[in-house]
């Protein structure tokens, strides 16, 4: 199989069977480079193998080589913020109105420091570990503007935050084909993601059921197998992956408040798409482009009357979550690289920013 690996360096620099894209020179055996050639009477350095990385952390991509042990600490930094002005009342003509005005501004901050682990068991077949801690520091300023004849409008202002271990994910990466006579690679992928963050259910709120903290995890188990594509075209790789996101079903059975009990809660699934280009600048950096989209189905939650026991059902909202990707990767040294990725969000739904530094390093195990 050491013929029909590929390495793929954090965001773009790709070597297939020895051929390195990102310069083009034939290093097959028996064939020197300039960089080979060594003035006599000196012992020719070995040149180290360099750790092979995914294009993109959360899609799946190039295998860790067998025998290797890759270690990747991460920070993540998500930004949202909402500006939202909402009329509540009767519109008799486009200039009256009989009701009241609400203006809400929100802002959601999100950092995620995690430490990811990949092994490569077999020349095909590599395991993932990742444990995240997420910190959560959420404002809300929201004014209710109050017919004419109150005295003045009523605002509201509200901070949360919450910390503590996130959801910690395993995942399985297997390459089926060996992309032989310059055709893509395909990679299966399945990702398993664990409720050991505090979800939304378990934290503390008030009286009327507002919580007065915020959940470090989504609260429900979910397993997401996908499919990666990657096809070399000196001196890029594009890439593509096709995944579907299954959030399992719950019995919660927590009270919210005295008078509603949350019984049954159906996650929306979702069906993940992305796609783009990583180009090798150089040997050593290369730069990424691309795509993703999220398209995540309604939310079924059964809310439960204590006192009687009826049970009705109401249903959240489809969210259609698109953003723009921008990497960047440098090789310092031989095991060791550098990646900051970017996330633009093009929907309402998505985060405005993202942005992912990622500092991999390799060892070998055996």
């Amino acid at each position: 199989m050491a013929a029909s690996r590929i390495t793929l360096l954090s965001l773009g620099v790709l070597t297939l069977s020895g051929m390195e894209i990102a310069n083009a020179q034939d290093t097959s055996p028996g064939t020197a480079t300039a960089s080979d050639i060594q003035p006599v009477g000196q012992q020719p350095q070995q040149r180290e193998e360099q750790p092979e990385v995914q294009a993109i952390s959360d899609i799946g991509g190039v295998l860790t080589p067998r025998g290797q042990l890759i270690l990747e600490p991460s920070l993540q930094y998500s930004h949202s913020s909402t500006n939202r002005l909402t009329f509540r009342g009767v519109e008799i003509l486009s200039t009256l109105l009989i009701g009241v005005f609400e203006a809400e501004d929100a802002d959601r901050d999100t950092w995620t420091a995690a430490m990811t682990g990949r092994w490569g068991v077999t020349d095909r077949l590599e395991l993932e570990l990742k444990v995240p801690y997420v910190y959560r520091d959420d404002s809300l300023f929201a004014t209710v503007a109050t017919p004419e004849d109150s005295q003045q409008d009523s605002d509201i202002t509200r901070e949360l935050t919450g910390d503590g271990v996130g959801d910690v994910e395993l995942a399985a990466h297997y390459q089926i084909n060996s992309g032989r006579n310059g055709g893509p690679f395909f990679i299966g992928n399945l990702r398993y993601k664990s409720t050991t963050g505090e979800g939304p259910f378990d934290i503390r709120r008030d009286s009327d059921g507002i919580e007065q903290e915020l959940a470090t995890g989504s609260g429900f188990h979910s397993i997401e197998p996908s499919i990666t594509m990657l096809y070399p075209s000196d001196p890029a790789v594009y890439f593509a992956n096709l995944g579907y996101l299954y959030n399992i079903e719950e019995d919660v059975n927590e009270p919210i408040t005295e008078d509603i009990r949350i019984g049954e809660v159906d996650p929306g699934n979702a069906i993940r798409v992305s796609f783009g280009m990583a180009y090798a600048i150089n040997a050593r950096s290369s730069f990424t482009l691309g795509f993703k989209n999220d398209f995540i189905d309604n939310t079924q939650t059964e809310f439960i009357n204590p006192e009687n026991g009826d049970a009705s059902k109401q249903s959240s909202r489809s969210l259609n979550i698109a953003s723009l990707l921008l990497g960047w990767s440098h090789q310092i040294s031989p095991r060791t690289s550098v990646s900051l990725n970017l996330e633009l969000g093009v929907t309402e739904d998505a985060p405005d920013t993202l942005l992912t530094f990622r500092m991999p390093f390799g060892m070998n195990m055996y």
